[in-house]
């Protein structure tokens, strides 16, 4: 590897380097410890300080350096791993440099000349591999190590590394830490002892930052079922942001198999860096906190102040610009943070340039002053611009004018701080299918009615009315404390439509996205796929009490949004309790809105809750048992086994509580979620636990703790709803215990939670997800395994822990498809909704390298062409994929077979195939999830015809024709190469392909008697000279019969029934014993698993 050439001293160097060649420019070095005589304490030395310096003098065990005849500087500008490799730099220079340096008259030009060859040679390079490193040199430096110590694929990608200490038990081993797109790599050489670690991101269960009395901050690794720790990082956040970005995006590729098509940076897995990964954690936190759509980046951050008018004050915080918003949010406490859409803003002033102040002035006669900016001139030219792109047609005017509207304001603003007028601003109406919520169609309110609920409800409307007019109203509104106060008192029948878009961030998905949603409808009506089966089926269990679902209004409403989400994400399709959330949401929004609040639910707030494995509940789940056992100690001493609450809260994660609690009181539980997510609902669930505390400890079993649970919630009311008793759910049928049950009252129960638990931030719950995401996934994982094992233990005759074993080399090699490409088949071809056992499939490419490393023979030649039938005997749904029990069954033939069975197989390999291989090596059949029409007639006959397969006989195999029978017998050859006893099986193959040729010649003659005395050559020498194994294995069995290597007459038409060739062979006991000879199967597994990572295919 060419160096940036670095001035070094010899004089200290001597006792570390030995010189191999020399001349008048160049000296090639070998470092001592290395090579001839690298033994001894030099070595031991050498070793350790290669491992502990970062220095690519001390690292390389070859180096070049340059240096002029009458100068005593040397200059390093090459070092290598190996002796060929520096044996090749060392040939260049010969070549290309040394006979240009004659030509110099001063040695400060010839060394000159020879620092920019070099640097030249370097900047080629790093055009390649190290253009996005911050500094490539180093970065050079590291990868050479990397390559070096741990003989990964060159394919893989090193994205960053760092100095640390892994600890063994007690001791610690100071080395470097490799993180690559792929692998978690360790190497440490101390005083001879050598320590070297290499990990799947795919296989961490957990990580984690740990502390205790020994390491005060350490990152815990759990793979395999072994804990690993980590310390003594010089950069200990950046190093555990960076591993759990690598392990997310692992997760993410290979079990949720995203293309990353919309983010550039993680698209392609060769091109990852340590700055892409920074980049796409800070846009995905800075889209969660503002809920913002997932097209947004973070372009830019500013420190300012923003004047805060309501309070008379200026906040500290930051803004935050991407493309289409401009987001502020405070630092110092006040929980102060406001989202501007540029599409909103009409114009930007820089009225104070002492202060280095803008006045971004927005729609509705509204004003935002930010003060302190450092750079306030470039990001007043940074919002002018997104706004002149993002201006819609009706707003925009002459420049005159904008400047006159926004003077006046600022003049306003500055002279009446404390007067802001702030107006309601206009929501653009669009058209939709349903223009009004399914609660004002059922329910109007009785604007005349002044009973206390009706009288308390215009309490609640004149609150927010004030809110609105000091706080502001839409897109652009302050949200504070106050607002969060608001929130848990219960938001206004009247409100809860609009503020349900404003906080979840669906108001500017409808916005930037005019008439989608009706588009949708249009596509999507009509189609039939497993998705809208499953809808009709849900539509009448979805709050079949409510007035609105038990007219066609309402129930074609329901219809038109799950069917339209379906049809947009076909990924989700649908998934139950998408239609009783649905349901609610139709009840106090438009049906275009509740198109849009669906939208952010599954697809922003909670992700991954809405799909075939419902992972995203089950983290949660995870996370509510780790908040259980930091909150309520008293209940985990009473209950150790906290899986219970994992099951009996599931309902309350995948419903937001409305599956449990009345309508009535769960809408409040709704209005907390969508402003303040997921964390409202985890606050909710402890709340209670912690209020039935006591009867949870007195409690004999589950089933009488859910009791309780549900007398509880039975017994939650809403004690402000206007709602009617037709409407409420709350009841009349549980009377009987009311008397012995107190009623609890919803925004009791929610302020208590807020008060008790509100002190948990937001951040530390999304921390919390990505560490139980690993763990819930792998959980998920062993109990896919187990259940795949299951049913294929009862077809084949491996062992537990061979049948284990290769279940985790076929995984790993079904993994390893996908490691360093986007396009792979098994990426593109996915499809979720195929049963277990479908899930992990090999291409016929990922077939041939495991295969080639698991089947008991040495071939010689022919491999490929082999591997090719066997896989498309293997395939009997023609779907060019091969799933895990089709792989076992065809290696507990080669393994654990009959002479008979293995024999049937090697037959039927060479029998025409019933369909070519496409070009990209898969078929796929099955419908997409959510889209295509399901023939489930086909699923049917299908599995009717597994049922009633039978054993094959061998008199139902067809004849093999005079091609196919010549590759059989080079086949068999083949199989024999190698072998101790290869010239007996050879005579015996040769026999009995002669014996079997004449018998069939003779048969012929008694026919035609007179038919082939025309040929000079006959047919039985031929086809044996065809079948001796000089010629080279066809690509198809059919494809013999082209090119034979002996012309064979064309009249004489011959072929061979499989009881024949059995019959003949048995006679061979050579043979019999060379099919029948055991298999060591776990010596096989165990060169598979080491070999597995560098597999080539043999070409």
């Amino acid at each position: 590897m060419w160096l940036k050439p670095e001035e070094i001293l010899l004089k200290n160097a001597f006792k570390l380097w030995v010189t191999e060649k020399g001349n008048d420019y160049f000296v090639l070095q070998r470092r001592r410890g290395y090579g001839e005589g690298g033994g001894g304490l030099t070595g031991l030395l050498v070793g350790t300080l290669d491992t502990m310096l970062d220095s690519t003098s001390k690292v390389a065990p070859f180096r070049i350096l340059h240096q002029t005849p009458d100068s005593q500087v040397y200059w390093s500008i090459a070092c290598g791993g190996t002796k060929e490799e520096i044996s090749q730099h060392w040939e260049w220079l010969e070549k290309n440099i040394m006979r240009t340096l004659s030509v110099f008259d001063s040695s400060d030009d010839i060394t000159s000349f020879v620092q920019g060859k070099i640097r030249g040679l370097i900047a080629e390079e790093g055009k390649v591999s190290c253009v996005q490193e911050d500094d490539p040199e180093k970065f050079r430096e590291a990868l050479l190590r990397f390559e070096k110590w741990f003989d990964l694929p060159q394919k893989e990608k090193l994205v960053t590394y760092y100095s640390c200490s892994y600890w063994r038990g007690r001791v610690p081993c100071q080395g470097w830490l490799y993180l690559s797109t792929n692998f978690l790599s360790f190497y440490s050489y101390l005083l001879g002892s050598e320590v070297k670690l290499v990990i799947s991101w795919n296989e961490i269960w957990r990580l984690e930052k740990t502390s205790n009395v020994i390491l005060t901050e350490s990152i815990h690794v759990l793979a395999n079922g072994e804990d690993h720790f980590f310390s003594m990082f010089l950069h200990f956040n950046e190093t555990f942001l960076i591993m759990e970005q690598l392990a997310d995006y692992s997760i993410k590729r290979l079990f949720d198999k995203e293309t990353f098509q919309e983010e550039p940076s993680l698209s392609d897995p060769l091109q990852i860096t340590k700055r892409g990964l920074e980049t796409h954690a800070r846009n995905e936190q800075f889209r969660a906190f503002f809920r913002l759509p997932k097209e947004e980046n973070l372009l830019e951050v500013y420190e300012s102040f923003l004047w805060v008018p309501f309070s008379h004050f200026n906040t500290l915080g930051k803004i935050c610009l991407s493309e289409s918003y401009l987001c502020f949010a405070s630092q110092d406490g006040s929980q102060c943070h406001v989202i501007i859409p540029m599409r909103e803003v009409i114009g930007v002033e820089k009225p104070d340039r002492s202060s280095r102040a803008l006045t971004v002035c927005v729609r509705g006669k509204r004003a935002l002053r930010f003060s302190e900016i450092r750079d306030f001139e470039r990001l007043a030219n940074a919002i002018r611009r997104r706004c002149g792109m993002t201006a819609s047609p009706q707003h925009s005017a002459t420049t005159e004018v904008i400047r006159g509207e926004c003077q006046n304001l600022i003049n306003h603003f500055e002279d009446n701080p404390e007067e802001v007028a702030l107006m309601v601003g206009q929501k653009d109406s669009s058209k939709a299918v349903s223009t009004e919520a399914l609660m004002t169609v059922f329910h109007p309110q009785d604007t005349e009615n002044l009973d206390p609920k009706m009288l308390k409800e215009k309490m609640k409307e004149q609150s927010w009315n004030i809110h609105f007019s000091e706080y502001g109203r839409g897109t652009s509104m302050f949200c504070t404390k106050k607002t969060r106060d608001l929130i848990v008192r219960g938001v206004p029948e009247a409100l809860r439509g609009e503020l349900w878009m404003l906080f979840s961030g669906a108001v500017n998905d409808m916005a930037t996205n005019p008439g989608y949603y009706s588009e949708l409808v249009d596509q999507s009506l009509g189609t039939s796929t497993l998705a809208t089966d499953e809808i009709e089926r849900d539509l009448h269990r979805s709050l079949p009490e409510h007035p609105a679902f038990q007219s066609d209004t309402g129930i074609s409403a329901l219809r038109r949004v799950l069917t339209a989400y379906a049809y947009r994400n076909p990924k989700i399709g649908y998934c139950q309790a998408m239609n009783i959330l649905t349901s609610v949401l139709l009840l106090y929004a438009k049906e275009e809105e509740a198109f849009w609040l669906l939208v952010a639910v599954c697809e922003r707030m909670l992700p991954d809750y809405f799909n075939r494995r419902i992972i995203g509940a089950l983290v949660d789940q995870a996370v509510f048992e780790e908040l259980i056992r930091m909150h309520l100690t008293q209940l985990t001493e009473h209950m150790t086994d906290l899986t219970f609450f994992s099951s009996v809260s599931l309902s309350w994660f995948l419903t937001l509580f409305i599956s449990v609690l009345p309508i009535e009181s769960a809408v409040n539980v709704v209005d907390c979620f969508f402003y303040d997510g997921i964390k409202a609902i985890l606050q909710l669930g402890l709340a209670v636990l912690d209020y039935n505390m006591e009867g949870l400890i007195s409690s004999h079993d589950d089933a009488e703790a859910v009791t309780i649970l549900n007398k509880f919630f039975d017994n939650v009311t809403n004690k402000d709803s206007p709602l009617p008793q037709t409407v409420q759910q709350n009841s009349v049928g549980n009377n009987d215990n009311a008397s012995s049950i107190s009623k609890v009252d919803v925004s009791d129960l929610i302020k208590e939670a807020y008060e008790k638990y509100g002190d948990m931030k937001s951040e530390e719950v999304e921390r919390m997800r990505k560490r139980n995401k690993l763990y819930v996934i792998h959980m998920l994982e062993d109990t896919t395994k187990q259940n795949v094992l299951r049913v294929v233990s009862q077809e084949v005759k491996f062992s537990a822990s061979q049948l284990d074993e290769l279940y985790v080399l076929f995984k790993r090699q079904h993994f390893l498809s996908c490691y360093w490409t986007m396009n792979s088949p098994v990426l593109l071809h996915h499809d979720p909704s195929l049963a277990y056992l479908e899930q992990y499939q090999l291409g016929f490419h990922q077939f041939s390298l495991l295969f080639s490393l698991l089947e008991p023979w040495s071939l010689c030649s022919g491999k490929d062409a082999l591997f090719l039938w066997a896989f498309r005997l293997l395939d009997e749904n023609q779907d060019g994929l091969i799933n895990f029990k089709e792989f076992c069954c065809a290696l507990d033939i080669l393994y654990s077979g009959t002479f008979t069975n293995k024999l049937k197989f090697l037959f039927k390999l060479h029998q025409p195939p019933v369909s070519d291989l496409p070009e990209d090596g898969v078929i796929r059949k099955s419908p997409e999830r959510g889209r295509g029409k399901v023939d489930l007639q086909a699923y049917l006959k299908q599995w009717q015809d597994e049922i009633l397969k039978k054993e094959e006989s061998i008199k139902d195999l067809p004849r093999i024709n005079q091609a196919q029978f010549i590759q059989f017998s080079k086949t068999l050859y083949n199989l024999f190469h190698g072998d101790p006893e290869e010239e007996s099986l050879y005579r015996a193959v040769a026999r009995v392909t002669s014996l079997l040729l004449r018998m069939e010649e003779v048969g012929r003659r008694l026919q035609e008697p007179t038919s082939l005395q025309k040929s000079s050559i006959s047919p039985t020498q031929a086809a044996i000279e065809g079948a001796l194994p000089n010629g080279e294995a066809s690509s198809t069995p059919e494809s013999s019969s082209d090119t034979p290597s002996t012309p064979i007459p064309q009249e004489v038409e011959w072929s061979f029934a499989f009881e024949q060739i059995l019959a003949s062979l048995l006679n061979e006991p050579v043979l019999v014993h060379f099919f029948e000879r055991p298999v060591d199967i776990q010596g096989r597994l165990d060169h598979a698993k080491s070999a597995q990572l560098n597999a080539k295919t043999n070409k």
